[in-house]
């Protein structure tokens, strides 16, 4: 069998090979029944008992309050940017965003189609390499809610500190940065995040919502986009993606086994910052963004001479590190380095680097 690649995706992204073990070993015949979990009734008690596990394991490795609704739903984050307004922005309401980048500029725009958008901050003036602090800001009193995305995939830009926001709900984008470390869920009104990072395969979305934030939808808000209805429903109003539920399960199952999200996020800033230490070091590579505002889970980086790049992209194929060459929009490089990618992907990659930077530097 040949051997794994270190796989740097920003996503669909690394999944732990335990995981894919695990389920691979379950795919024709789950626990004796016979049948494969993509054959299964999501009706039945089995897929019920998995459902109702995966939940039980997620709220115990955020601590997440009673008087919250975990939603498996379907859409991606990118839905939500248009179930969020239907939900939470009354007809003449108005909503406060904070622009940070590419994915916090896609929610503004879809959130305008619904109502008043406030943009109240934008890295923009900082060419988004650095977040305006908080006393930048001009919040509105009257927002219905305040939503930023803490981390920002493509431009490596991520907040280390929670805005104050008073009475007003804060919505967070949370899908490259859940589960990366521990987190005060009780800060929030409505985290989503979409799976394809460190929860699972792509095709789901979970939504954590605090309950007196339920049965606000207006009444052009489909059906299927309501979260009072995917609350009351399990999340089973319609056919679930049971795949990605079962190994979003099973990944939660080994987040436990890895000693939960504190033990994942001291192995989390371990990899980040060895990263960023070597590029700071290094003539050839570097890293724009402050170093305050730096992500942990998506590192950006550019070679000295873009004529570089593709030479460098096919080294790194050829020893198994791949998928680092950077998001289209921005181009360089990206490391993507989710909870999957262990330590030896990162030292493995740090190795080629300096390689590379003694042939070319």
């Amino acid at each position: 069998m040949s051997k794994r690649a270190y796989n740097f995706c920003a996503g669909p992204a690394a999944l732990p090979e335990a995981v894919l073990k695990k389920a691979q070993a379950e795919l024709l015949d789950w626990q004796g029944k016979g049948l494969s979990v993509m054959e299964m009734s999501h009706r039945s008690d089995e897929f019920v008992g998995i459902a109702t596990k995966a939940e039980q394991d997620l709220r115990d490795l955020l601590s997440i309050p009673s008087d919250y609704k975990v939603l498996f739903l379907q859409g991606g984050a990118s839905q939500q940017f248009a179930q969020i307004p239907l939900n939470l922005l009354p007809e003449n309401g108005k909503a406060d965003y904070i622009d940070t980048g590419i994915w916090s500029k896609k929610a503004i725009e879809e959130a305008g189609r619904y109502g008043r958008v406030n943009v109240a901050a934008s890295a923009k003036a900082y060419d988004y390499f650095t977040i305006p602090g908080q006393n930048e800001w001009k919040l509105s009193a009257d927002a219905a809610y305040v939503h930023y995305t803490p981390n920002e995939t493509i431009g490596g830009l991520e907040f280390g500190w929670i805005p104050e926001t008073g009475d007003v709900p804060l919505v967070a984008d949370m899908s490259s940065t859940i589960l990366s470390r521990p987190l005060d869920v009780s800060r929030f009104g409505l985290i989503y995040a979409g799976a394809q990072k460190n929860i699972g395969p792509s095709g789901l979305v979970v939504t954590i919502v605090r309950e007196d934030l339920l049965g606000r939808a207006r009444s052009i808000c489909p059906t299927m986009l309501d979260y009072k209805v995917a609350a009351d429903n399990g999340s089973m109003y319609n056919t679930p993606p049971t795949l990605a539920w079962y190994l979003a399960g099973l990944i939660f199952e080994w987040l436990k086994e890895q000693g939960g999200l504190e033990a994942m996020g001291a192995i989390n800033q371990r990899k980040q910052q060895k990263l960023y230490d070597f590029i700071d070091a290094s003539g050839l590579y570097t890293n724009p963004i402050a170093k305050n505002d730096r992500s942990w889970m998506n590192i950006p980086f550019r070679l000295a001479d873009e004529k570089l790049d593709k030479p460098f992209l096919a080294g790194a194929d050829a020893r198994g590190l791949l998928n680092l060459k950077g998001h289209r929009s921005v181009g360089g490089m990206r490391a993507s380095i989710y909870n999957a990618v262990d330590e030896a992907a990162v030292d493995a990659l740090l190795a080629y680097m300096a390689e590379f930077e003694k042939e070319h530097g």
